[in-house]
């Protein structure tokens, strides 16, 4: 069993491994005896805690969404509105996620996982995040900081669509520019570039070279 102190519950341990085993072959390449041999237990205590596989898969949704809710939570603030405002140096989903989760961390993984599954999880989600994309938007709009679009279910929609392509699309993107784009050195190249392009559009320069020349 378990040779490394962990003051993790034995719950927590099972649900934390089997996200990781999840993240990396897919839940339904997984067994529940993998998931027991890497918690250090046996399938028996998986079992135990959490009833069946469906049952520990249900759990890590769970926590997955728990999750998200936090950071976006810390994102949005008060108003709703930081999560589109290059104004306020949140950014974005993908950049915030990069502060606070670690690099190593399966939860893009996962994240990339659910949201392409036909889960009820996965739908909940989604609806989440573009609920809080369209208040962003809204409230922007209201500070005369964006505009609404001829449909701003629509826009939101796209600003969302281009966020989370950076978790779909994490491993290609590292393929292409050299750099994990959810890490901080990734992130420092793709947030100055991707709020330029929200700002002024795609004849807009560089942050930091709009700083510059003034």
């Amino acid at each position: 069993m378990r040779s490394i102190p962990d003051d993790r519950t034995t719950r927590a341990v099972i649900r934390d491994e089997a996200l990781r085993l999840f993240a990396a072959r897919g839940p339904e390449s997984v067994t529940v005896r993998q998931i027991a041999e890497a918690a250090g237990v046996s399938a028996g205590l998986v079992v135990h805690h959490f009833g069946s596989k469906d049952g520990l898969r249900q759990e890590v949704d769970q926590y997955v969404l728990t999750v998200f809710e936090t950071i976006l939570g810390e994102l949005t603030g008060e108003s709703g509105a930081q999560l589109l405002d290059p104004g306020t140096g949140a950014g974005s989903l993908s950049e915030a996620f990069a502060r606070h989760v670690p690099a190593d961390s399966p939860l893009p993984g996962y994240l990339r996982r659910l949201l392409l599954s036909d889960t009820d999880a996965g739908r909940l989600l989604f609806r989440r995040l573009f609920d809080v994309s369209r208040a962003a938007l809204d409230g922007l709009a209201a500070a005369g900081l964006a505009a609404p679009g001829r449909e701003p279910a629509v826009r939101a929609a796209f600003l969302l669509a281009n966020d989370l392509a950076v978790f779909l699309l994490r491993d290609r993107l590292t393929e292409v520019l050299g750099a994990d784009p959810l890490s901080a050195d990734g992130m420092a190249r793709w947030a100055p570039e991707m709020l330029s392009i929200y700002a002024g559009g795609l004849n807009a320069s560089p942050q930091k070279e709009a700083s510059e020349n003034g």
